[in-house]
């Protein structure tokens, strides 16, 4: 590693981005309600079903041919949907003994939208190894990619896709499947703390989205940092920490699953979870759970636990050094075990707002020495790479080493993703 005039590190772009597609669309609950003030003792609910109780045959008949012509150009299973809803709010009225299988569609329809979870933005992606390494060609490696979509009111949601990699060579992304698949979600916990989604009617893992479902996410999931978990003899788990958003307050919480069908998600506590940017390491370390996080919103810290839910106190690792990373640090995804230590992938925030991507190096046995970091950053908002949503922006949550090189994904201005692959021994040289 260079100890003076540091050399940026060299990437190859690829040709391929992901840009946000409008006809993109999933089926999510929704329900009316009165504003503050306005409610006489009646609900919207009530008063919804009650018109659609008084409706004749013939009418009932023309609106449920509407809506199902409508929903079956972009999604699967619709009548099982519509009848899944009405379920789900039957204890929420008057009349659901009253209901045939024709009305209790009808009523469904009316407690869903169609949602554009990706109209407006597509971006702070993150790799993993997709479990299914079957059939690839010598090198190539299959990958999973996490992505934060943005629709109508900036609420997030978590999509993914599929892709395949040749390090020193091509990167294709798979195309998504025809429809987009809302979770069966199973509310195990009265507490509003855990969910569990079922995801069993996506063909594809690209089809499943997963919305904001607990009272804490309302207004969003978000940045979602996925890491394959070494649980040890050859077991391997899923996590992502992500940002939830409720609208007044954020909290970190934990994606979990081992097939991409069936997710938890769960709070976490402690003192340093009351805000964004936690990642998680792909292993214990000395026995423990490691996690960086960004509770100050200035500097990158350090935390052990032995509970993967429980995140307290830490110290601090990695503050501000260089003119890129004055205003504040944070990880771009969990740290990546080399033979030299843990690479992690930072961001840094420095005039007019831009964020840029840096890298450092940690002590493989102790991560909380700081071995060596890059003076410059490795990625930066250019002149064809900085305008949209939030301009000047380049993000990653979370980069892909396979042997020797790297695969990094990354935002650009809080619009779309875009991908970039480099040497790990360039980037280890460009530290100092």
């Amino acid at each position: 590693m260079k100890s003076d005039m540091a050399e940026r590190a060299k990437l190859c772009f690829h040709d391929v981005v992901l840009r946000p597609d409008p006809s993109r669309t999933v089926v999510r609950p929704f329900e009316p309600g009165y504003p503050r003030g306005f409610d006489d003792g009646a609900t919207r609910t009530q008063e919804t079903v009650d018109f659609i109780l008084a409706l004749d045959e013939a009418e009932l008949t023309r609106q449920l041919e509407g809506v199902t012509a409508s929903l079956d150009q972009n999604h699967r299973d619709v009548d099982a949907t519509l009848r899944r809803r009405f379920d789900e709010m039957a204890g929420r009225f008057d009349g659901a003994d009253r209901c045939d299988d024709a009305r209790r569609r009808l009523i469904g329809a009316y407690f869903l939208q169609e949602y554009a979870y990706e109209g407006a933005a597509l971006f702070n992606p993150s790799a993993v190894l997709h479990p299914d390494q079957v059939d690839m060609a010598d090198g190539a490696v299959r990958f999973l990619l996490s992505l934060r979509g943005i629709g109508e009111g900036h609420l997030s949601s978590v999509t993914f896709r599929t892709g395949r990699w040749t390090p020193g060579g091509t990167l294709v992304i798979d195309d998504p499947g025809s429809v987009s698949v809302p979770p069966i979600i199973d509310r195990a916990d009265t507490n509003d703390a855990s969910v569990r989604l079922h995801c069993g009617g996506s063909r594809t893992v690209s089809e499943t989205v997963l919305f904001p479902v607990l009272p804490s996410q309302r207004q969003g999931i978000e940045d979602l940092r996925l890491v394959r978990f070494d649980e040890g003899d050859g077991v391997f788990a899923y996590h992502g920490t992500y940002t939830a958003f409720s609208g007044a307050e954020a909290r970190s919480e934990l994606l979990t699953t081992s097939d991409f069908r069936t997710f938890e998600m769960r709070a976490l506590t402690g003192d340093a979870t009351g805000g964004k940017g936690m990642a998680l390491f792909p292993r214990r370390v000395d026995g423990r759970f490691a996690m960086l996080g960004r509770h100050d919103n200035k500097n990158i810290w350090l935390l052990t636990s032995d509970d993967i839910l429980a995140w307290s106190g830490g110290s601090k690792l990695i503050e501000p050094r260089y003119p890129w990373e004055f205003v504040q640090m944070g990880n771009c995804g969990s740290p990546i075990e080399l033979d030299e230590g843990w690479l992690v992938l930072t961001h840094g925030v420095g005039t007019v707002r831009n964020y840029c991507i840096g890298a450092c190096l940690l002590d493989k046995d102790d991560p909380s020495k700081l071995l060596a970091r890059t003076p410059r950053p490795v990625l930066a908002p250019s002149v064809k790479q900085r305008d949209g949503y939030v301009p000047n922006v380049v993000y990653s949550c979370g980069a892909l080493a396979v042997g020797r090189d790297l695969m990094l994904p990354y935002a650009v201005a809080d619009s779309f993703t875009a991908f970039a692959s480099a040497s790990i021994d360039d980037l280890l040289a460009a530290m100092e």
